[in-house]
């Protein structure tokens, strides 16, 4: 399992749109040769990769020095008020860190859940149960992933800053995906020099330096309503200011993977790359 890396890299959600082919594979040849550093894997739709090809896909990576990262299934609920879905969910978490670390993937994303009829409170332990069980068993198999449980943009998920902090702080082993698009569109605001620079400010304060060296970040422009988000844009369609949020990553000298969701994922991953390394 490779490390965390000692700088920023950049990268696509799933495999890039200029891709010659659909394939993981296909993706990570095509990531190198356009000059990114990663790609997120997405099982959104479910896992369905075959251990051989996990095998392949972590041999090709490593050769040609690309980061890889798993996002899990979308359908996760760890707070239904039915027991079996519950389960379900969990398993489903399990399957993608097991097909993650059999590709070399160190980190997974997941979503975590909805509130339901449930207090903020009693979704909190419902999810903190659920997610330390899972850990508990890939610790018990020697699966030394690391959970990323994301920061959220609908506002009736479980998934504000302050509630993915807690978690991974009462959770032992798990950090954050920090989801600046999400963020942005959940709170109507953090969209300044000031305000990216509080965010991270607030992660050290929490979790330690550590995660700001070993940080995982999604980032795209978003369209939002009174709601939170309701779909990913491109950057240069939003108001989004990616130039005061670049610098504030520089200022606090963080490490990781910055992930990009943008419809027109690589573009958006190269201005970014481009413009972080002109600082």
């Amino acid at each position: 399992m490779p490390p965390a890396s000692d700088q920023l890299l950049f990268g696509t959600a799933g495999v890039p749109q200029g891709t010659p082919g659909t394939s993981t594979l296909e993706g990570i040849q095509y990531i190198k040769k356009i000059g990114l550093d990663c790609q997120e894997i997405e099982f959104v739709k479910g896992t369905k990769m075959r251990p051989d090809t996990a095998k392949t896909i972590k041999e090709k990576a490593a050769d040609i020095n690309v980061r890889l990262s798993v996002h899990a299934p979308y359908y996760i609920n760890m707070n239904s008020v039915e027991e079996g879905k519950r389960i379900a969910s969990q398993g489903r978490l399990l399957t993608a860190a097991r097909l993650a670390h059999l590709c070399g993937a160190r980190n997974v994303v997941f979503h975590t859940g909805y509130y339901g009829k449930d207090t903020p409170e009693k979704t909190f332990e419902t999810i903190k149960r659920g997610v330390t069980e899972v850990v508990s068993i890939l610790k018990k198999e020697r699966i030394p992933v690391i959970l990323r449980p994301e920061v959220m943009g609908k506002r009736s998920q479980f998934g504000s800053l302050e509630e993915i902090l807690f978690l991974c702080k009462e959770v032992d082993g798990i950090l954050p995906c920090l989801d600046f698009a999400h963020l942005y569109a959940r709170e109507g605001k953090i969209n300044s020099y000031k305000e990216f620079y509080r965010v991270l400010n607030k992660v050290g304060k929490k979790l330690g330096d550590s995660a700001l060296k070993d940080i995982h970040i999604h980032i795209s422009g978003v369209a939002y309503n009174d709601k939170g988000e309701i779909k990913h844009l491109n950057l240069n369609e939003t108001d989004f200011r990616y130039e005061d949020w670049i610098q504030a990553l520089k200022d606090h000298d963080v490490a990781g993977m910055v992930i990009c969701e943008s419809p027109y994922q690589e573009k958006d991953a190269l201005l970014l790359k481009k413009i972080y390394r002109s600082r």
